[in-house]
């Protein structure tokens, strides 16, 4: 029996068109792949959205669905494309089309982990990357659609809360007066999400005590641009949190805050869900 490359958690019952995802949070590095990486596991986990997935553990109770990776992003992005590949990293890509992502070594198949680190000695095969996608991305985003099928058909709309975490150092003093955000939404800029949902999730964060900006330094990637089409209904939000909140960054470790975080995290989400509503909401209208 093949290994599973992401979990979903669903509710006991289903009481909201909210859905929770973390694709970046996956730390199975026991995967067996036909070209295995040259870095070891503790360097490729600098990549990683170290235990996002254990801050959102409660969000089944509030009667959303919470789906997780479990195949690292060192080894496939699931916030990219299953086009967006490197030519430099992956053979017999032809040389063409590009974007940032692709260009700074973070395609679909990464060939940098943090700090530019190279992931792999030289190239791995196209068939190895095909195969990867097939195995991995294709299953997870799948899922993902079919849970915000579900949440569409069921209340009229569906509003999928990505979660990530982001490095510290990458936003110190990113935020106004040079303070440093704590979360950073994602809308890629009111595309993927209406403006009336960004305003609730970010008041509620705020009310929480967290200091909240909007787009920058990180405005979403490929999981908001696909499925954020708020014109149909359908409401994608990029949410980074400041790992130095609950993670001893240097050795990859929980910190003391990390239970807080996670209870505060759990009462963000149950609040969101209160404020969209569902079945009851969609009557009303």
């Amino acid at each position: 029996m093949s290994k599973p490359t992401h979990e979903l958690f669903r509710p006991h019952v289903t009481t909201t068109p909210v859905v929770v995802a973390s694709p970046h949070s996956g730390r199975d590095y026991d995967w067996e792949f036909a070209t295995a990486p040259s870095l070891d596991a503790a360097r490729l986990r600098s990549s990683e959205d170290a235990y996002m997935d254990r801050l959102l553990t409660d969000i089944p109770s509030l009667g959303a669905p919470l789906l997780v990776a479990r195949v690292p992003r060192a080894l496939l992005d699931l916030n990219r494309a299953a086009e967006e590949l490197d030519p430099a990293v992956i053979q017999d890509v032809p040389r063409g089309a590009t974007n940032p992502r692709i260009s700074s070594g973070l395609g679909v198949i990464p060939r940098v982990v943090a700090q530019g680190r190279a992931i792999y000695d030289g190239k791995i095969s196209r068939g190895e990357a095909q195969a990867r996608i097939d195995r991995v991305w294709q299953p997870y985003h799948e899922t993902l659609r079919g849970l915000m099928d579900e949440a569409h058909a069921c209340f009229g709309r569906a509003l999928l809360l990505d979660f990530h975490s982001m490095p510290h150092e990458a936003i110190e003093g990113a935020g106004p007066a040079g303070q440093t955000p704590e979360v950073v939404l994602g809308d890629r800029f009111g595309a993927s999400a209406s403006g009336e949902m960004v305003d609730v999730l970010e008041a509620i964060l705020g009310d929480l005590g967290l200091r909240v900006v909007r787009n920058a330094p990180f405005a979403g990637a490929y999981v908001t641009q696909f499925y954020g089409k708020p014109a149909r209904g359908r409401h994608a939000i990029q949410i980074e949190i400041d790992r130095a909140l609950y993670l001893d960054e240097a050795r990859i470790e929980r910190n003391a805050r990390f239970d807080e975080v996670r209870d505060l995290l759990t009462e963000a989400v149950a609040r969101f869900c209160d404020a969209v509503g569902g079945a009851e909401a969609l009557a009303a209208e």
